[in-house]
């Protein structure tokens, strides 16, 4: 472990004095790519610089025992020996975390693809709950949200609604959000009173750019369509709807949400992107999920990964046995607790393998 934070204390020397260079300054790939390095490894050498200075705080009260002391100054520098060696062992745990391989696509900017499944009416309605959750908490992650594609109910629900969220580390907050999240309370048009469960499926994918997938003009056809859906201001107008088909995969994607044609292409083009980009990811990282099914889950739109009861205002995450009773403010975007336990409990299981250990 060592070796490698000394390793990663002098690059980041060389890059400090890389970027007084002239020539590099001079070259705006170069200063780009060199400063998103600097911006990687300032936190774990900031740590491994704390971690040193108490490491020589230790060295330096041990070396005061040895000596004649009275007792009450001692007693002292026992106890701060004791806090000191306590504090390590936090910042040694600290370290093994950020020295963890990392996720390539943690900076990336997100898609997440919200679809209303068992439940029909009760299931759009809740989709555009989970809309708005993850709207509001991309607000307080101060991330700006667009809506790529929707297709809204009558009833202000939405049976699909596809939206990219941009924003530093949106991949690495959101990722854990893939897959089935199912609802139980009483729908709004229920007379008994009866719950009811329904579910919702949701896909977080990173957004791809053009450098990360190629994808050959060929293997596209592109049809154009009159919008329609629920009480839209430019339905049935133009024919400015997009229909994209990659004809290698199948794989179909529309966009209408725009007036102009040339806007809904682009962001079906971003939205195609990025789910090529995820199956390749999936196929390539098929070996290693089977070495390691990680207990948060696999990120499978099928995996039932969380419960929101109504009645009993609990939310309970099934892949860590997490509940909380605070349903109300989780709707409203208030879902740093889930995240940032699934991160740790991620965290825990990769160093429990001794992955970032060279084992």
């Amino acid at each position: 472990m060592f070796d490698k934070l000394q390793a990663a204390e002098n690059r980041y020397e060389e890059i400090n004095n890389k970027l007084l260079d002239p020539e590099v300054l001079g070259d705006q790939n170069e200063y780009r790519k060199l400063m998103k390095e600097h911006s990687d490894l300032e936190e774990i050498v900031a740590k491994y610089g704390e971690y040193k200075k108490i490491n020589k705080e230790i060295e330096e009260a041990k070396e005061l025992l040895g000596e004649k002391l009275d007792r009450e100054f001692k007693q002292m520098v026992e106890a701060e020996l004791k806090e000191a060696e306590r504090h390590l062992e936090e910042v040694k745990k600290e370290l093994k975390i950020l020295l963890l391989p990392k996720d390539p696509n943690d900076d990336k900017n997100v898609i997440v693809e919200i679809r209303g499944g068992a439940g029909g009416d009760e299931a759009a309605l809740f989709a555009a709950d989970l809309f708005r959750m993850y709207s509001k908490y991309a607000e307080k992650q101060r991330w700006s949200t667009e809506i790529l594609d929707s297709n809204p109910t009558e009833i202000g629900g939405f049976k699909e609604v596809i939206f990219l969220i941009k924003g530093k580390g949106a991949y690495s907050k959101l990722k854990y959000e893939s897959g089935v999240h199912r609802v139980q309370r009483v729908p709004t048009t229920e007379a008994s009173g009866r719950v009811h469960t329904s579910t919702v499926t949701v896909a977080v994918l990173a957004e791809a750019e053009e450098i990360d997938i190629e994808i050959d003009p060929n293997d596209l056809r592109i049809d154009t369509f009159r919008a329609s859906g629920a009480g839209g201001q430019h339905v049935n107008r133009t024919d400015s709807a997009i229909r994209i088909t990659h004809i290698p995969t199948g794989m179909v994607v529309t966009c209408q949400d725009e007036r102009s044609q040339h806007k809904n292409r682009d962001k079906a083009m971003t939205i195609l992107r990025s789910r090529l980009y995820e199956i390749a990811r999936q196929q390539q990282e098929g070996d290693i999920a089977q070495e390691r099914k990680s207990q948060v889950g696999t990120g499978d739109r099928s995996e039932r990964i969380r419960t929101y009861n109504f009645p009993q205002g609990r939310i309970t995450d099934h892949r860590i046995g997490l509940t909380i009773y605070k349903l109300e403010d989780v709707l409203n975007g208030e879902i740093d607790e889930i995240i940032d336990a699934l991160i740790t409990t991620d965290q825990s299981e990769k160093l429990a393998s001794g992955e970032g250990n060279g084992k």
